[in-house]
């Protein structure tokens, strides 16, 4: 794996390239990781992959836990791991211990060798040689070491307990490692500063490739948690990638590109395509063409719209008149609001193909941005556009109830 990063804006923010090994696409940093199930994104069939924008769309988050039911890794191995077993040798595969969908993996047990964490298969116990033996058999591009992730309510005594068994695993996990596969250190430290800074020096001073940043989006603030991400990565080296999971909202995204985050999950996505809404909030703050987005739009927010919603029902526009996605340039609103009445599949999968397209274009403009040196003034634009079109939502509730 190679990283280099090639601007800087307003002091932490940071655009790079990331080449993963057997990955043929070079792909730019700040990135959506798409989030997947047993290797595949959610509602998007393979054959639409490439209908999404390349090489953004290139990295897939795994789940390992994932392929403890089903073929064995045994066999998957004999396939000659995930890349044969799936067909995506353009794509590149990031392993994270973390289901993008579990709201809370906290582990529970106090056993000193391992922890039980929430599998498809219920709550086991995964031990470092058990998710070794699991990362060698997928063989992904990259992958994270074993982290004790807990919410920020916990104890003191539980959160200096969960960074002494993350350390502790990574240290198992480094010298059980594969060959093959870039290796990001798992930092955690809940709500304490101090413990992630811990964490962070303890991670930093080993052979790792990069870095994953875990408990987050586990019960922390949006006000205390810059705090938390600048602590960590002020101590991390500038020449390795960062990744991080549970930020999702746009506004925590530019939260983790503000403190330096290369790498983002994209489980926002996810949940915005099973309740029926679609991205429409202006991909380019400084120049928003008005006309794609129409103030009477009911179940809308101006940053998303609700396609359950009985007024699209003879709406015959797209979602987003200048988007160029195979959703937006075959199909109406009107279209999908039907899918959606009669429970038809299709729905989450025209919606998930809107949305992810929506977003990478999000994460493009943000590097645009970084670039351009003026990240923080598309940040704060980006934010104060949001938080006027939320005010006149509201107010046209307010005036039709």
């Amino acid at each position: 794996m190679k990283f280099a990063v090639k601007a800087w804006s307003n002091g932490r923010a940071r655009s790079g390239v990331l080449q993963l090994g057997g990955c043929p696409s070079l792909i730019e940093t700040p990135s959506l990781l798409l989030s997947t199930r047993k290797g595949l994104p959610f509602f998007i069939p393979p054959d639409f992959l490439p209908s999404l924008p390349s090489p953004d769309s290139h990295l897939l988050q795994v789940c390992p836990f994932h392929f403890l039911e089903g073929l064995s890794p045994k066999t998957i191995s004999n396939i000659g791991g995930l890349h044969q077993m799936l067909g995506l040798h353009d794509y590149g595969l990031a392993a994270v211990g973390r289901d993008s969908i579990q709201c809370l993996p906290e582990c529970n047990s106090t056993n000193k060798i391992g922890a039980s964490f929430e599998t498809p298969c219920g709550r086991l116990l995964i031990k470092p040689v058990e998710y070794m033996e699991l990362i060698s058999s997928l063989r992904p591009n990259l992958w994270a070491t074993l982290a004790d992730e807990v919410p920020t309510w916990v104890s003191e005594k539980r959160n200096k307990t969960s960074v002494d068994r993350t350390i502790r695993w990574l240290d198992e996990c480094i010298a059980l490692s594969p060959a093959g596969g870039a290796v990001f250190g798992a930092i955690v430290g809940g709500s304490s500063i101090e413990e992630r800074q811990r964490c962070a020096q303890e991670v930093a001073g080993r052979n790792v490739s990069g870095y994953w940043i875990g408990g987050f989006g586990l019960g922390e603030s949006m006000d205390e948690r810059p705090a938390l991400l600048n602590a960590v990565t002020d101590i991390l080296a500038e020449e390795k990638p960062r990744l991080i999971c549970g930020l999702g909202l746009p506004e925590e995204v530019l939260q983790g590109v503000a403190a330096g985050i290369d790498l983002f999950d994209s489980v926002y996505i996810y949940h915005l395509t099973l309740g029926g809404f679609a991205l429409t909030f202006p991909l380019d703050e400084f120049d928003v063409n008005e006309s794609d987005f129409q103030q009477s739009d009911f179940g809308s927010d101006q940053t998303k719209i609700n396609l359950r919603a009985t007024s699209y029902r003879k709406d015959a526009s797209p979602i987003v008149k200048s988007c160029s996605c195979y959703t937006c340039q075959n199909h109406t609103k009107a279209y999908i609001n039907h899918l959606l009445n009669v429970h038809e599949m299709l729905a989450q999968i025209l919606l998930e193909i809107h949305n992810t397209h929506h977003y990478l274009g999000f994460f493009r403009a943000i590097r645009e941005a970084v670039k351009s040196g003026n990240f923080e003034q598309f940040r704060q634009q980006f934010i104060e556009g949001r938080r006027d079109r939320f005010a006149v939502a509201a107010a046209a509730a307010a005036a039709q109830a």
